[in-house]
């Protein structure tokens, strides 16, 4: 991938974490799609290279906990034959944990739902805390 200008670099980013989609910020920013995905990449592997680093010995009274569903190609349903039992293919959950007085997210994790995810999720979250903490849901508001 060439290399974008710093500038350029910049304002792609700027517009991504905006909330704009991928499309949207290369017709934007007048770059190429395929650039625009390699710097999210490269901006995703720095930013978990930081978390990994830097979010460790954390002093935390509380933690709140919990997953969210999602999909990734198509619905479990949907799947072929040949993708199905994939990683990436149908159901994805999204775990995750944040302090709820200072709003911090110590450990997330993608994977599926079940114990062999959970267990890494957790002993994720154990690695970065400092001391014991109480262990929460997260409350879903309904309305």
């Amino acid at each position: 991938m060439n290399r974008a200008a710093k500038l350029k670099r910049i304002a792609i980013v700027s517009a991504l974490v905006e909330g704009n989609s991928l499309r949207a910020t290369a017709r934007m920013r007048q770059a190429d799609v395929h650039t625009v995905m390699g710097l999210l990449e490269d901006v995703g592997r720095a930013c978990a290279e930081y978390q990994d680093k830097a979010l460790r010995n954390l002093i935390s009274n509380r933690i709140q906990g919990d997953e969210i569903w999602s999909f990734c190609y198509a619905k479990e349903k949907n799947v072929p034959e040949e993708k199905r039992g994939r990683f990436g293919f149908g159901e994805v959950w999204t775990w995750i944990a944040i302090d709820p007085d200072t709003k911090l997210v110590p450990s997330f994790m993608v994977g599926d739902r079940g114990t062999a995810a959970a267990r890494a999720f957790m002993e994720d979250l154990a690695s970065r805390l400092k001391n014991r903490i109480q262990l929460r849901q997260a409350a879903i508001a309904c309305t």
